[in-house]
């Protein structure tokens, strides 16, 4: 039984100041919005009518971050975004399979979901080589930040 399963839980006001902690290498930093920032985003929903911060726990820890932007019923504007691991865990394989867990978390809460669409720097090549290694393709495009997109059609 592997007991390292990675869990995506709600921020809640029981674990917010854990998600605080969460924190990166210095280089990475300016790569992803804060904590603080997605936290903000989810009480202001500057992009879309539902934004919903989470959690990545290893058995009680918590170990990375994220938020899903979107329009409920919708069948492709789901967006991950601040998607984090927390430096400690960096190097072990750790965010693959995060991603697998926010994926799957993703279909099993948001069935009528059929596209999955993330951005990321221009310079981050070892997120791009974690996208388009768990399927996501990049269609060349932006966003108004001059970040590529990368889409993951599930259906």
């Amino acid at each position: 039984m592997n007991t390292n399963l990675i869990q995506v839980k709600p921020v809640t006001r029981h674990n917010w100041e854990q998600a605080l902690q969460i924190s990166l290498h210095e280089h990475q930093t300016h790569l992803v919005p804060s904590v603080v920032e997605g936290l903000a985003y989810a009480y202001i929903k500057p992009w879309d009518e539902a934004f919903d911060p989470y959690v990545l726990q290893m058995d009680s820890q918590i170990i990375g971050f994220f938020y899903i932007s979107y329009t409920p019923e919708s069948t492709d504007n789901y967006w991950i975004g601040g998607f984090q691991i927390d430096k400690s865990f960096q190097g072990q394989g750790m965010g693959k399979r995060a991603l697998r867990a926010i994926i799957d978390f993703i279909i099993q809460t948001h069935p009528s979901c059929q596209v999955i669409s993330l951005t990321v720097e221009r310079n981050n090549q070892i997120a791009q080589r974690l996208y388009t290694s768990s399927s996501f393709v990049s269609e060349n495009q932006t966003n108004s930040d001059d970040e590529l997109i990368y889409r993951l059609k599930l259906k």
